[in-house]
């Protein structure tokens, strides 16, 4: 199953995953949309843990367990371990996009921009438990660098555009700068403890001189 960059919710099954994988009584029973929906939720959430922890390759079974569910409802709900990939890749895509606006509503820009670098170094560590599925996913064209890209620099031009109406941030630096220096110092730094110091460093250079 392959879903599309709009898609937020399990809407049921096609019909080859219903006839790969049949729904038992239970399953059937009211509200059981909802358990499903709840039950697809907390395997992404086990999935995103598991694939930030390290770069080892992280058994399915180990997240159904930390999940609290069978293997046999994750792979109702993920057949392969390419669409699970998937999946958490466009979750935390979406919410570290989604966050900029959020850390705006009681932050000012700078610290805002600041705490958004952080979490965007929390998503590429993400993707270290995943990178050969992501391989996959990404040459299969489900997933691209440009739309990648596109996400990243719509968050980061959320912030610089509130700097630059309160003259926090610097008003001659496109996001995609920001983005390709962030790039950057994720392949370049030697650990996250560097990475972390280098991505402030960034945030220094873009506040505006008083």
């Amino acid at each position: 199953m392959t879903l599309s960059g709009t898609d937020s919710a399990y809407l049921g099954p096609t019909v080859a995953e219903a006839e790969a994988f049949p729904f038992s009584e239970i399953e059937r029973r009211p509200g059981a949309r909802k358990d499903a929906q709840r039950n697809r939720q907390r395997i992404i959430d086990a999935a995103t843990r598991a694939f930030a922890s390290g770069p080892e390759l992280v058994k399915i079974e180990a997240i159904a367990r930390e999940a609290g569910v069978g293997v046999g409802t994750l792979y109702r709900n993920f057949p392969s371990r390419e669409a699970l990939v998937e999946e958490v890749y466009r979750s935390e895509l979406a919410r570290l996009s989604a966050l900029a606006a959020e850390l705006l509503a009681d932050r000012p820009p700078a610290d805002a921009l600041r705490e958004w670098m952080r979490r965007y170094q929390e998503f590429v560590a993400t993707k270290h438990g995943m990178a050969e599925a992501l391989r996959a996913v990404i040459a299969s064209g489900a997933i691209s660098s440009g739309k990648t890209r596109e996400h990243l620099n719509g968050a980061i031009a959320t912030i610089i555009d509130a700097g630059r109406a309160d003259g926090s941030l610097r008003s001659d630096v496109p996001p995609a700068d920001v983005s390709a220096s962030m790039a950057g110092i994720m392949l370049g730094a030697a650990d996250a403890e560097q990475a972390g110091r280098m991505l402030q460093l960034l945030v220094d250079g873009l506040e505006a001189r008083r």
